[in-house]
């Protein structure tokens, strides 16, 4: 494991107890006491922040909203002893993907960092731009897929489905996988959402229905041996 995570807490013994407990679980971790000192330390090699919204100067919330309005797009998980309805909806609206109170429990904090950078990963972008099986072509910037040069028209939903299973190829997501990273934490739904996907994106895939695999009990994958036929 070498996901680089950055602790921000005013409050020092906050930062050692978490600075330990995920340095246990694999991770390395630095850590800064302000929210000046965290945008000082801050590189593209850190996956996660771990960040206080409550602290003396720059408040987390600030520190997240330059964040984002710089493009920086890193997993932010909120720490705070306000709990609030409308607190909570303030970190989610500033970009955040997570909100834990204070006080925590450090076996939860550690699967919620778990979760996040799984889900993160899976959707992080691949160095090339599109991804082509034949005449199917997946052309992720411009979210299109075609079929021998004309285009599929898919919902939003079925696109980013189909674009993450084909990045992860030939690694099986399971549902939970597709849900949390096309659905995200913030809206509930069910298990059964994905298949109803996955069955309308098949239709729509015609000829290359094939390719997107159940393997029963598990989750879906891409398999190119089970596509169009040469």
């Amino acid at each position: 494991m070498d996901e680089r995570i950055l602790v921000v807490d005013d409050e020092k013994d906050i930062c050692d107890i978490l600075q330990f407990n995920l340095e246990q679980e694999g991770y390395i971790v630095d850590v800064a006491t302000s929210a000046e000192e965290a945008l000082a330390v801050l590189t593209d090699v850190h996956q996660l922040l771990i960040l206080d919204v409550m602290m003396g100067g720059m408040s987390g919330f600030k520190m997240a909203e330059m964040l984002r309005k710089e493009g920086n797009a890193i997993p932010i998980i909120f720490l705070t002893a306000k709990n609030s309805e409308n607190d909570m909806l303030t970190g989610f609206s500033l970009g955040g993907d997570d909100y834990i109170s204070k006080p925590f429990s450090v076996k939860e904090l550690l699967a919620r960092v778990r979760a996040l950078l799984k889900r993160t990963s899976l959707v992080r972008m691949p160095t090339a731009t599109n991804w082509t099986y034949r005449g199917l072509t997946i052309d992720i910037p411009t979210n299109k897929v075609t079929i021998d040069g004309t285009e599929v028209s898919l919902t939003k939903k079925e696109f980013e489905i189909l674009s993450l299973l084909a990045q992860v190829s030939p690694n099986l997501l399971t549902r939970a996988d597709i849900l949390g990273s096309v659905w995200g934490d913030k809206e509930f739904v069910l298990d059964r959402t994905v298949d109803v996907h996955i069955t309308r994106l098949r239709k729509k895939l015609g000829e290359y229905a094939g390719i997107i695999v159940n393997r029963s009990g598990f989750g879906y994958w891409l398999n190119i041996d089970n596509g169009k036929s040469l």
